[in-house]
This record gives C-alpha cells, structure tokens and sequence, in this order.
C-alpha cells in the first residue's frame, strides 16, 4: 500500500474513465472500471459502491478483495445502513464498529478499516462508495480527499442518469407493472425497470448503455411492435423536464389482445366472405321460383328447389363451423365408450355429399378392434375430410379411405390424388382460419376451418390427427383413438 496518494495514477486512470464516457459507454461499466482505477490509486484492498434507494441498499459494484460483497442487498431499516448513512459525508470507520452479518463477513476476510463517502445529489443520498484496507498505518487526509471525490464524481453520474440507477427510481417504478426505461437523445437505456426485464427478456445489465430494442415513437403517440420473437408491445413515450433531452418509454406486452384482435377481424372477414356465396345462390334461385314460377317447367323448378336446398345444407353446415369456431372454451363433447369404427365409417360416408360420396373408395377389414372415442362425432371429421379431400382434387379422382389399428389404437386414413400439401404446411393446416392460399383471387374456397374443427374433436377423445404428402402425389390425412 503506498503511504500517500498516488495521484499520477489516478489521474491516469481518470483520464481512461472520461475516455470510456465520451466514447458512448456509460452506467455500471463506467463505474466499475472508476473504482478500479481509484483503488489502486488510494492504495485500497478493494472499493465498493452501494446503491440506495428508499427502499434500501444494494452493492452494484465491487472490486479487489471486495467483490465478494456485489450483489449484497442492505434493508433501510438494517443497522449498518443506517450506521453508513449517519455522521459526516467522509469519515473513516473501523469495519468492527458497524453491526449486522455483512460487516462481521468483511472483517473475517482481513478487512478492518474504511473510508466511506456519500455520493449526494441535493442532499439526497444515491449511494456510497466504500475504500476498504487491512490493519496497518493509519490512514492519510489525502485518501479520503479522493475518496470523497470519487464519491462526489458518482453523484455527478446519477445525475446525468447515464445508465444510473441500476435497479430503478425507488419503490414505485419497481413495484409498476409496466415496462419503464429512461433513453437519452441517441435512444440509449439511462433506467430499466423490474417489469422492463420482464417483459422484454432482457435483464437490466443487458440493457442499460445500449440502444433500446424497439422503436421509439414520438412524444404523446402510442406505436404496437412486434418484436423479433412474435410477441406484440405497446409503447408510449414522453420527453422529461430539463437540459438533458432524456425520454421516459412505458410498455407492455399486448401479444393476448392482439391475437384476440385479429382473431375477431378474421372471423368477420372470413364470415362475410364464406356466407356471401351460399346467400347470393339462394337468393337468385328464390327470385327465379317467384318471379318465373309459370313459365318454368316441372324439371326447372324441381332442380331450382334441389340447388336452393344443396345450398341451404352447406350454409348451415358453414354458419355450425363458424360458431363452434369462434368460442375459444368449448365442452369435452360426449363420454367416450367403445364402438365399431368400421360401421360409423360407413354410416359416415352414407351421410357425405352426392358428389363426394360417389367417389368413395373404402378399404374396412372386418375384424377391427373396437375404437374408443364419440361415435357421433365421426361423421363430422369423415364429412370434413372428405370435402378437403375432394375439394384439392379432380372431380373424377378417388378419394379412399382405409382402417387399421395397431396394439393400441385404432385408425383410419383418407387418402385423395390432388394437388397435395408442402411439408411446411402440414401442422399450419390445422390453425384457425389458416389457408394456404389468401386474396381474392383463391382457386379453392373455404373458411379455414375444417380441419381446425377435426384437430379438436379427434384431440378431445385423447386421439390425434396428422397431414402428410402422399407418395405420388395427393394428401393422407390419418385418425389415430385409443382401442376400446
């Protein structure tokens, strides 16, 4: 330990720190590489700086023999925080002399005296830095001269905010729900919150000094970003008072009501779009029936009433998948019980559209297993598969359906020879609303609901369902339920 002040060092090791901060760098960065230019300097076994906010202490920073201590929280009702904020703003203590564990672990480490230096912003305390030395010579004025203005240095910092506080203004901007950070005039993180790690991902020391990871939107507007991960924010800025041009950023995260959002301007986009045809139908053949009833023939208004009815089936059937669609919470449908897969198939495809059911090629062995699942239910995930099977292929194509089982479930696969599914694509298929083709301008309408609605029904009868290209080309989808 030198027996003065080196002072050549410190200015050396100052003139580096000052480099550092006009350079961009700022915050915990700063302050540590501070104390380790002073510590040598004053001739200390190590430096620590406690933070303080009315909450109480933290040491944020530490080096040397000291380091040990980084992290350490100090409660403002604690003896020794209150033993450190109390007598003159410079004083050198005995390490025995302050209470509490802390203080007892410090000196069992060989550390028994210290200057200790209040950094001070108007006479409120912000933090205060720590010179620690082993028993020896008593220590010199010019020690604690540095010290204490290292200590008033600090101050200056917080009250620059660059990248100080570390853990936030206090108890309030803690305790807030919301995303707060504090960005200067090249949108560099001054503060992070608690709720700024949180919903960001990224924690105070990854975000303090660097830029901020979203936009900035001007003073008084609102912006939604999404950021890189999908996940959405809400972010508003503000300009605070005063020379520094510094910015005050809340945000939240909005990924729950955004998908609801868009979730709801799909349905009704989607509704509007899919109604419209089946409606525009009926309604043109209803006019025909009423305006030109006589000069129809028997055959004409025979085929008008078997269009309007064709329709009519297909628009409830819409307006049912539509609704079971739109509740997000629905019922776990019937207790499951055993039953024959091979007759609800078949009963299933007696109940398929004319033009779907006559280009059904069934493939059933007789001595299936019994399936476990809702009998009531196949004919709607059969009458779905069926109509995307025939609606992706040519209308003189088969489209087969075949059963087997294994030793522990029983399935059924409709196979088509259309225009098949990328790989991509197999497991978007099942999302709500999802199409693989958008605009206007679709070759194969449908609401993007179909197999939305299998997925669901098969999955509440602890089953599961798959797409996959078929060899050849065309599409197999595969039924998979527990043996009964």
């Amino acid at each position: 330990m030198p027996e003065r002040t080196d002072y050549p060092a410190l200015i050396a090791g100052h003139t580096s720190v000052i480099k550092m901060i006009n350079s961009g760098e700022s915050g915990l960065a700063v302050l540590t590489s501070l104390l380790r230019e002073v510590e040598p300097a004053v001739g200390a076994a190590g430096l620590v700086f406690v933070e303080f906010t009315p909450a109480g202490g933290r040491v944020i920073a530490a080096t040397g023999s000291a380091e040990f201590v980084i992290g350490r929280p100090l409660p403002a009702t604690d003896p020794a925080t209150v033993c450190l904020l109390a007598g003159p703003p410079v004083r050198e203590v005995r390490v025995d002399a302050i209470p509490g564990a802390l203080a007892d672990e410090v000196a069992g480490r060989g550390l028994s005296r210290m200057i200790v230096a209040r950094a001070e912003i108007g006479g409120l305390t912000v933090g205060s830095l720590h010179a620690l030395y082993p028993a020896g010579e008593p220590l010199d004025a010019s020690q604690r001269a540095v010290v204490g203005y290292v200590a008033a240095c600090i101050a200056h910092m917080y009250g620059d905010q660059t990248g100080l506080p570390v853990h936030g203004d206090g108890p309030v901007v803690a305790a807030l729900a919301d995303g707060l950070a504090v960005v200067d005039r090249d949108h560099r993180v001054r503060l992070w919150n608690p709720a700024a790690a949180q919903v960001t991902g990224r924690p105070a020391d990854e975000a303090l000094s660097r830029p901020l990871p979203f936009p900035l939107p001007p003073p008084g507007q609102v912006l939604d970003h999404r950021m890189a991960d999908g996940r959405w924010l809400r972010i508003t800025s503000g300009e605070l008072p005063g020379p520094t041009a510094l910015r005050v950023v809340t945000f939240r995260d909005i990924t729950d009501q955004q998908r609801r959002d868009h979730d709801r301007d799909l349905f009704v986009a989607v509704t509007s779009h899919e109604l419209r045809t089946p409606v525009t139908v009926i309604k043109g053949y209803a006019d025909t029936l009423t305006d030109h009833w006589e000069s129809l023939s028997d055959d004409d208004r025979r085929q008008a009433a078997r269009i309007i009815g064709q329709r009519a089936n297909e628009l409830a059937r819409l307006v049912d998948r539509l609704l079971t669609a739109a509740t997000e919470h629905r019922s776990g449908g019937e207790p499951t019980a055993p039953f024959d897969l091979v007759d609800a198939l078949r009963a299933a495809v007696a109940d398929l559209p004319a033009d779907i059911r006559h280009r059904v090629v069934l493939d059933l062995p007789a001595d299936l297993p019994k399936a476990l699942g809702d009998r009531h239910s196949l004919s709607t995930v059969l009458t779905e598969l069926g109509t995307n099977a025939g609606k992706y292929s040519l209308p003189d194509t088969p489209i087969e359906i075949r059963a087997e089982a294994n030793e522990r479930t029983v399935s059924f696969r409709v196979a088509d020879r259309g225009i098949g599914i990328r790989p991509e694509h197999v497991e978007r298929a099942f999302d709500r609303f999802w199409q693989g083709e958008s605009g206007d301008r679709r070759r194969y309408p449908g609401a993007g609901l179909g197999l939305y609605l299998v997925r669901q029904i098969v999955e509440q009868q602890n089953g599961w369902v798959s797409l996959r290209p078929r060899a050849g080309g065309g599409t197999v989808a595969e039924v998979r339920l527990p043996r009964g």
